[in-house]
């Protein structure tokens, strides 16, 4: 047990910041921060196929990938046109479950609709 007022053996200043009046051998404690890398992004996109309805991908778009009527539509019937649709970017856990989403919502509603993630 220590006695009030006693000292540790390290000393009260051994793990602070040094100071002018710490003298030779002091301990100087720095911190560094450590570079965080950002996460890998993933692009979403819708494929086309020749049976799934325009409104339903339309439907999906707006349901799935927060998007308004409009940028709905200009998506999809750029999958019409161009054989596949980007839906948003994300990171890999969230695209992941955005496509799961997607196949899932297709698939109980009996469309073929295909979904895929790739990375950016």
């Amino acid at each position: 047990m220590r006695r009030a007022g006693a000292a540790s053996a390290a000393g009260p200043r051994a793990a602070g910041p040094r100071r002018d009046d710490d003298g030779p051998g002091a301990a100087v404690v720095t911190k560094t921060r450590p570079k965080v890398k950002r996460p890998s992004l993933y692009r979403v996109l819708i494929l086309n196929d020749d049976y799934t309805p325009m409104e339903f991908v339309v439907h999906v778009l707006e349901q799935f990938f927060s998007k308004d009527r409009e940028a709905a539509t200009r998506i999809m019937l750029h999958v019409h046109n161009h054989g596949a649709g980007e839906c948003g970017v994300y990171t890999y856990e969230v695209a992941e479950t955005k496509v799961t989403q997607v196949m899932d919502f297709a698939r109980k509603h009996q469309h073929p609709l295909q979904c895929v993630m790739e990375k950016k």
